[in-house]
């Protein structure tokens, strides 16, 4: 590759970045300067005051953005790929399974993972909420429209969904660096209004203003975390864009737009303290409220796009890592393998998004429940990042302390701040982010129990085949594969064949499906056969977590192997298991039943395996938890 192919990759990369991801972090500024001078909180509107926020949010871009997720969390990849799933599956590898730490880690990840949920919930709501609230400003009376625009907005976005991004998603990156840009003009128009909001610059004004205003300043912490949602899209969206680009679009355009911003508004609401009802449509001047209301919904809708998204890849990691049941994944782009569409939880996802605007009804009462979603997420990263920069980089103990402890500070002031609005919002992210992690951890439990009842009852492979082949069943042409887990033994529906054909053919194949506690697995890793004898074979399966699962493709890689299939001639055996609640055992009688209503509706191993459905036999068995 030529340098300069690499810089117009690395141009076009950086671009992709700046609208997918940091769209969310991007629209901050639409509502954050709002939130925290709402009079529910009882900070006045002074200059002292005004030069103390807007110096909390500048250094905590600065250490929270910049230091922690670009500079620190950014290093913690999963063979390229980032986000909380990957950081979980990288800190779970850095310690033993026997470790007291792994089940710890697991539930850390998981929670983790259900804030950002969370968080994608909320994101859609409060920012084109944020963005049509402008209405307000233009003519008052448009008010009752604000939440009705905001649902049509959003039921049209969820319903786009199944036909993915790649017509529209040229551009989102040219978009988003017109806001940014708009957002730069409008600062510096208003700093040179008011310069003096330039020593905001100054740290001290930060430390003055929470010795000074206390409990006060404590509660306006909690909206402050405003201005940092969506650090964690960055880490979330490496995978796609690389490092280099996310840290270049981030010091290169993002950071410099969103720190002016901040300080231009800061200087109008000295000049014009009256701006408070909405500073951020107020920076130009009545004339300019319709065009940055229509560019603000572009931007807000992009924002929306990047976490519903996100929340299709995360889905598809914890099926993967066996923390939901299997859902139909469908793919809205032939050359881009990343780009999916989960029809359940873009449905369920727009039902709950819904929920939230019609609740809520306005950015100000949402932004409550949002810093609990964000903080949360950010103290779960920190933590597992100590543990993977321990354990797995095995740097010094007191590097680790120092490089975490402090970004853990921070996250855990941030997340108490944002808990004193518990009443006020936070409870909503909190419920979901628990429905959700009873959810995950309760199928993760069952598929354990399930496993465990297989085992109990399993007969080892090896010593049937030999006994087997005593006295041989008849057999019959073609070849015949059978799923198996690895400790299932002899497959049940190997033994219900058997049972009631009293034949076996000619050729049989035990296919093992194993997922790494990693990414992507590479072709030359995900196929090893190994002979059994009387023409049969086990083949083993190996893929990463966000590896997309094709059987008949991978039976294609065996012929490397010495193993070649004419899918026309083969048939693929399927156990399919019906659980059966039992009581005095295993879960909680309502953990069981949520587990085998999952279970019953869960897609099936051949769907989701991608196995042609005119080549499976599928066969019943039952199974007590």
């Amino acid at each position: 590759m030529t340098a300069e192919h690499k810089k117009s990759s690395l141009a076009g990369l950086t671009l992709a970045a700046v609208g997918i991801v940091y769209g969310d972090i991007g629209t901050s500024p639409l509502y954050t300067l709002k939130t925290i001078f709402d009079p529910v909180h009882g900070l006045v509107l002074t200059t002292p005051n005004l030069l103390g926020i807007v110096s909390l949010i500048f250094w905590g871009l600065t250490m929270i953005v910049s230091l922690k997720y670009v500079t620190l969390v950014l290093r913690a990849d999963n063979r390229g790929e980032g986000g909380i799933m990957a950081l979980m599956a990288l800190a779970l590898n850095s310690v033993t399974r026997t470790s007291r730490w792994h089940y710890v880690l697991m539930v850390l990840g998981v929670f983790g993972a259900t804030m950002f949920y969370g968080d994608s919930v909320i994101t859609p709501a409060i920012s084109v909420l944020g963005a049509i609230e402008g209405l307000e400003v233009a003519t008052p009376g448009l008010e009752k429209y604000v939440v009705p625009l905001t649902i049509v907005v959003l039921v049209g976005l969820y319903s786009v969904q199944r036909h993915g991004t790649a017509g529209i998603g040229r551009w989102f990156g040219p978009v988003m660096v017109v806001w940014f840009a708009a957002l730069a003009v409008m600062g510096v128009i208003n700093i040179v209004q008011a310069p003096v909001i330039l020593h905001a610059l100054n740290p001290l004004h930060a430390f003055e203003f929470m010795l000074r205003e206390k409990m006060i300043a404590f509660v306006a912490l909690g909206a402050v975390v405003l201005a940092f949602t969506g650090a964690e899209a960055l880490y979330a969206d490496m995978g796609h864009f690389g490092k280099k680009p996310i840290r270049f679009a981030w010091f290169m355009v993002v950071f410099p737009a969103l720190a002016v911003n901040y300080l231009g508004q800061g200087g109008l609401l000295i000049t014009h303290p009256e701006a408070l009802e909405n500073p951020f449509f107020h920076q130009l001047g009545s004339w300019s409220v319709l065009p940055l209301v229509l560019l603000s919904t572009m931007a807000t809708v992009i924002a929306s796009q990047a976490t519903i998204s996100g929340t299709f890849s995360m889905t598809r990691q914890a099926i993967a890592l066996g923390l939901l049941p299997r859902m139909r994944v469908m793919h809205t782009s032939e050359s881009e393998i990343g780009q999916i569409y989960i029809p359940a939880v873009n449905w369920l996802q727009l039902i709950v998004v819904l929920l939230a605007v019609v609740g809520f009804g306005s950015s100000d009462k949402l932004a409550g429940a949002y810093g609990i979603a964000v903080t949360a997420t950010m103290f779960a990263t920190t933590i597992l990042t100590f543990f993977v920069i321990r354990y797995r980089w095995h740097l010094p103990l007191w590097l680790c302390f120092g490089a975490t402890g402090f970004f853990m500070a921070m996250d855990i002031m941030l997340f108490s701040a944002s808990t004193l609005k518990l009443l006020h919002g936070g409870w909503f992210p909190l419920l979901l982010g628990a429905i959700l992690l009873t959810t995950m951890l309760t199928w993760k439990r069952g598929r354990e129990l399930v496993f465990e009842n297989l085992e109990k009852h399993a007969i080892p492979l090896d010593d049937f085949l030999q006994s087997l082949f005593v006295a041989p069943p008849d057999r019959v042409s073609g070849t015949a594969i059978f799923l198996r887990g690895e400790t299932d033994g002899v497959p049940h529906a190997l033994l219900h064949n058997l049972l009631h054909n009293k034949v076996l053919h000619e050729r049989v194949v035990f296919l093992t499906v194993r997922i790494r506690e990693e990414p992507y697995v590479p072709e030359s890793e995900q196929v090893e056969v190994v002979p059994l004898g009387h023409n049969c074979y086990q083949l083993n399966v190996t893929y990463g977590f966000k590896d997309e699962a094709d059987i008949p493709d991978i039976l294609r890689l065996c012929a490397a192997c010495g193993l070649e299939f004419e899918m026309m001639e083969t048939s693929f055996f399927i156990a399919r298991q019906t659980v059966i609640s039992v009581p005095g055992q295993g879960m909680m009688p309502w953990r069981e039943h949520l587990y085998v209503a999952m279970q019953r509706n869960a897609r099936t191993a051949a769907d989701y395996y991608q196995i042609p459905s005119n080549r499976v036999i599928e066969l019943g068995t039952q199974v007590e938890i």
